[in-house]
């Protein structure tokens, strides 16, 4: 199937897609933030670059889009355009991750996968990932939590 579009407005529209301070990113953020959690963002130090690590709780927190790290949920449905490229694309996303989680883990740190659904749509209420995820944080038993929608 061709592109709806023409190529030049395809570049376009791909360039405007952010890769931090994304929505549901700020959307996590901010309900942290009221309920007191400080953290810093951007650690370029940690595997996979963090969105927000919380050093008082020996934790990090990714929000995962879930078209560019291939969930399978009803946000993510693969391109119709380019498939093999996509396919490729996310595979090298979800290995990148794989990776990240898994040297993280080896040094130490607790792990946070938040996806997009979660926090998307009707139903799906984000202060309530955050109630889940304040109280795995504060326990300070588990290693790993995951929010999917």
């Amino acid at each position: 199937m061709t592109d709806v579009v023409d190529s030049a407005t395809r570049s376009r529209m791909m360039s405007g897609i952010r890769g931090r301070d994304t929505k549901p990113e700020r959307t996590i953020r901010s309900l942290l933030h009221r309920r007191g959690f400080r953290f810093r963002l951007d650690v370029r130090e940690l595997p996979g670059r963090p969105d927000i690590v919380l050093p008082r709780y020996r934790a990090v927190v990714f929000v995962h889009g879930c078209f560019w790290h291939g969930h399978r949920c009803a946000l993510f449905k693969w391109p119709q355009t380019r498939p093999e490229f996509w396919r490729e694309k996310i595979a090298r996303n979800r290995a990148n991750d794989a990776r990240a989680l898994a040297a993280l883990a080896a040094q130490g740190w607790r792990v946070a996968v938040i996806w997009e659904c979660a926090l998307r749509g009707a139903g799906h209420d984000p202060q309530a990932v955050v109630e889940r995820l304040d109280a795995w944080l504060k326990d300070g038993a588990s290693a790993w939590f995951e929010a999917r929608g």
